[in-house]
């Protein structure tokens, strides 16, 4: 139980790291008027169990690539190397989540949402472990 739970922490630390690189992305390519406007926390949702699901997958192998990617992070030699590592984590776990089934914001509105909702942070570590 601990481990799931150290799982999707790891999890949603990435997918942090993920969002927060490609809202930057996005921020850059939108005109500075848009750039300006907070985000929106995202609005409690009722989730479908196949969505829990396909976060429960996909959370589980973006903690692998979190942590592969954190050794490769600790040994880049500058900030450019660590820059390249972080890029090419990103890619690889926004791939993850698409490939699961999920967009970006789905997957992150639902890690939001276990994160406030200990009954469905119950459900989706159940839906791992099965």
């Amino acid at each position: 139980m601990q481990r799931m739970t150290a799982l999707f922490s790891a999890a949603l630390l990435s997918l942090g790291m993920a969002a927060a690189v490609q809202a930057q992305e996005t921020q850059q390519s939108q005109d500075p008027a848009a750039a300006e406007q907070p985000q929106a926390q995202a609005p409690a949702q009722d989730f479908s169990d196949e969505q829990l699901q396909q976060f429960a997958d996909a959370s589980q192998e973006i903690a692998v690539i979190s942590q592969e990617y954190t050794e490769e992070l600790q040994a880049a030699e500058d900030e450019q190397a660590q820059q390249e590592v972080r890029m090419e984590a990103n890619d690889k776990m926004v791939e993850v989540v698409e490939d699961s089934g999920l967009d970006v914001d789905t997957f992150n509105a639902i890690g939001q949402a276990i994160q406030q909702d200990p009954e469905m942070m119950q459900r989706v570590q159940e839906m791992a472990e099965s």
